[in-house]
């Protein structure tokens, strides 16, 4: 009999504590990993990013296209350190 995980190399596990992105603007948090999917409000898609800070997990849901864009630019430095910025209506890693 076949075992889920002898086939599904591709599920990653966003585990923590769920965390609105005002609560780390201007605070510096390890991005460990993110996921990508569809929005169901509307259009863009719904940005899922992993972080960990002062050693404890959370997940955050944004569903910025510049941090978007910015986490697929560089999927493959992941972890690293970064910290969310909030520049008149748009937020960025800095």
């Amino acid at each position: 009999m076949k075992k889920y995980s002898d086939f599904a190399k591709n599920h990653n596990i966003l585990d923590g504590k769920k965390l609105s992105i005002l609560e780390i603007i201007n605070i510096e948090v390890l991005l460990i990993g993110y996921r990508l999917a569809d929005s169901k409000y509307g259009k863009n898609k719904c940005l899922t990013l992993h972080i960990e800070l002062d050693g404890v997990r959370y997940i955050i849901f944004t569903g910025s296209t510049i941090l978007t864009e910015q986490v697929e630019s560089y999927k493959e430095e992941i972890p690293y350190l970064t910290t969310i910025k909030k520049i008149d209506k748009y937020y960025t890693f800095t």
